[in-house]
C-alpha cells in the first residue's frame, strides 16, 4: 500500500525532506510500524525517528498514537513536540 509521509520542523531538517510517498511492506499497517520502518533506514532517520525520541505523530491530520491504523493513500506526519510560551 502507498501512503504519503510528511515531516515537519526539526524532523524535516534532520531527514532532509519535507515529504515522500512510501510503499509499505506487508504487515506495516500502523503509524508505529511506519515510524519503525523509517527509523530502520539508520543514520539521520534513526536519530530523528528512533525509539526514545520525542516525536509526535498524526494520521489523516489527526493526532494519534503508534497503534493508529494506516490505510491506502493515508497521510502520516511526524514532528517534534511543540511548546508555547
Amino acid at each position: 500500500m502507498k501512503i504519503n509521509v510528511k515531516y515537519f520542523a526539526s524532523v524535516r531538517e534532520s531527514v532532509g525532506t519535507g515529504q515522500e510517498t512510501l510503499e509499505l511492506p506487508d504487515g506495516a499497517s500502523t503509524v508505529g510500524a511506519v515510524r519503525s520502518l523509517l527509523a530502520s533506514r539508520g543514520g539521520v532517520w534513526g536519530e530523528a525517528l528512533g525509539e526514545g525520541r520525542a516525536v509526535r505523530m498524526a494520521c489523516r491530520q489527526v493526532m494519534c498514537g503508534p497503534e493508529a491504523p494506516v490505510e491506502e493513500g493515508a497521510e502520516v506526519a511526524f514532528f517534534p513536540p511543540v511548546t508555547g510560551g
